[in-house]
């Protein structure tokens, strides 16, 4: 059974930091590029960062570039994301995604609020 579980969402204030996990499990963690999406209800879904399959390479939205980074353990099946500087703006419900060729699978999701 193909799991994504996302945690370390929460209420932080402007300027905090969060770091969000996600644990996979069910699927080849390694042979598939990881990414993190967030959603507001106002805002479709949108891409934040992602990381290659072998953490070779990563992106990022240019919203958060320079304030957020990706990473992951392929060893522990799971990808990071470490979120500095938070703005208001940064609140949202942030996803897990991971895909190769063939798949597609999604989190849950984890609720991110900045707000003092």
């Amino acid at each position: 059974q193909v799991r994504l579980v996302e945690s370390g969402g929460g209420l932080v204030q402007p300027g905090g930091s969060l770091r969000l996990s996600c644990k996979a499990s069910g699927f080849p963690f390694s042979t598939y590029a990881m990414s993190w999406y967030r959603q507001t209800p106002k805002k479709e879904r949108e891409l934040v960062a992602g990381i290659s399959e072998t953490a070779g390479s990563t992106n990022y939205a240019d919203s958060v570039k320079g304030r957020f980074t990706v990473s992951r353990d392929n060893a522990e099946n799971t990808v990071y994301l470490h979120m500095n500087s938070l703005k208001s703006e940064d609140t949202a419900v942030y996803y897990c995604n991971a895909r190769n060729w063939f798949y597609d699978y999604w989190g849950q999701g984890t609720q991110v609020t900045v707000s003092s």
